[in-house]
């Protein structure tokens, strides 16, 4: 099956590379790259701590757009070239007559076309990364990067002159030897950028190196391979059009699933956001155990009363998902000055109010062993007076469609917030989760298909 499986593969890969559309697709993007750097000069601060700063942050978000549109167009395209239109030509009757099971062709097929799609995305990723280190020209008398124009140009010219060189004498199909040179002499010349700086000096290799923004373009990655398990279902029943026209409503459907289903899943009453919180004893900062207590700042005056005995709820999202405490409790109603009916033995753990003077709260974790938090209230935190309840119906409908502000990762490039690892691992969990669900559906719609 292994064999099978990479012949398969392997035959989708050359099929995908070949059409002209993914090389016009590519190009379309690095021009596209080349506009966003002249119409995205509207000063949109100077942050120099970030990666990017100023104008730089609209010419990444747009040119990481561009990128996500094209990937998902050539998702559509390229899927429907090696499954459905080898179904509508019967071409596919040469393998299942074969020994081949069903789901193995459909699994080589998307194989082949999800590293069709990463060489793609590596180089359409070189041309954005490129635009960043060029910058913006907000004016017409601002300086151009040399190295960029010429290891970016250069490494499109020379791919074009080699594959055009090679259909002519050897008979290479000359927009799979551009797509494939194009990988390795794009990403050579982008270190050859790294290694210079605008006027040709030598400078260290990690000066012009902005590792966030290639952990953005990961995530995006994901999101693309998504897209194209998406197209490989949609292809094993639909033709070219009505695949790529399914690929761009999930496409639409997954960057609105936050706004129209997920508001709806969660539901808590904010009380007011966290200015600013510290323990009221030194020693005791961690708030995770019995007794600790904290003296919590809000912004503003609460929005609605908050009296002594009140449960506190704080987290990180206004919706209240997810909450620090993972525990449910009630207010408490017993005496707050008897200490020991507080934490003596039998006690109901609790995170609890014990005053409250305008912005400023006081609370405390009661309890004979105490809520367990994983970390104090944080400046930033939304603080709540009752867990968090959920629309099962809604979580339902949000959860079966794929949500891409999941890989999205522009905001916190710009605002300079480092992206933790364990959020690219728990995001390439959930991208392997969807991708392994349409996957399912392919095989399962294409187990009965007659391509007789």
């Amino acid at each position: 099956m292994i064999s099978q499986l990479l012949a398969i593969a392997r035959n989708a890969l050359v099929e995908s590379v070949r059409q002209p559309i993914v090389l016009l697709l590519i190009l379309g993007c690095g021009v596209l790259q080349i506009f966003n750097t002249w119409n995205t000069g509207f000063s949109l601060g100077m942050e120099e701590s970030a990666e990017v700063s100023g104008d730089n942050k609209l010419l990444f978000d747009i040119g990481l757009a561009t990128i996500f549109v094209v990937g998902t167009l050539l998702a559509g395209f390229i899927a429907t070239s090696v499954m459905s239109r080898e179904i509508e030509n019967k071409t596919v009757l040469m393998v299942v007559s074969k020994p081949v099971g069903r789901p193995t062709l459909v699994l080589g097929k998307f194989l082949g076309v999800a590293v069709a799609l990463v060489v793609s995305l590596v180089i359409m990723l070189v041309f954005l990364m490129l635009a960043i280190r060029h910058g913006v020209m907000s004016t017409a008398a601002d300086e151009i990067d040399g190295p960029v124009v010429a290891f970016g140009v250069g490494a499109v010219a020379v791919s074009l002159a080699l594959a055009g060189w090679g259909n002519f004498f050897y008979g290479w199909s000359f927009p799979q030897a551009s797509v494939l040179l194009l990988l390795p002499l794009s990403v050579l010349g982008y270190f050859g950028v790294l290694l210079l700086d605008k006027h040709w000096a030598v400078q260290p290799l990690i000066k012009d190196f902005r590792p966030q923004l290639l952990v953005a373009c990961l995530c995006l990655s994901m999101a693309v391979l998504v897209l194209a398990s998406v197209a490989t279902a949609a292809s094993t029943r639909l033709s070219q059009v009505p695949t790529i026209l399914t690929c761009l409503g999930v496409f639409v459907a997954s960057l609105l699933a936050n706004y129209v289903l997920g508001r709806h899943v969660f539901s808590n009453e904010l009380i007011g956001v966290i200015a600013g919180s510290r323990p009221v004893e030194a020693d005791k900062a961690t708030l995770s155990n019995a007794g600790d207590e904290f003296m919590v700042r809000l912004d503003q005056p609460p929005r609605k009363p908050v009296y002594p005995g009140q449960p506190f709820y704080y987290g990180p999202s206004p919706n209240g998902f997810p909450l620090v405490p993972s525990e449910t409790y009630e207010a408490y109603t017993g005496d707050l000055a008897d200490t020991n009916a507080m934490l003596g033995p039998g006690a109901a753990s609790a995170l609890i109010v014990t005053e409250s003077t305008g912005q400023l709260l006081r609370i405390r974790n009661i309890g004979e062993a105490g809520v367990k938090l994983y970390r104090p209230p944080e400046a930033g935190d939304f603080v709540f007076s009752a867990p968090t309840s959920t629309n099962k119906a809604a979580l339902v409908a949000w959860g079966s469609i794929p949500n891409m502000q999941y890989f999205w990762l522009l905001d916190a490039v710009s605002q300079n917030r480092a992206v933790p690892g364990s959020y690219v691992v728990s995001a390439a969990i959930y991208s392997l989760c969807q991708i392994t669900a349409f996957l399912s559906l392919a095989i399962v719609l294409f187990q009965r298909r007659d391509v007789s």
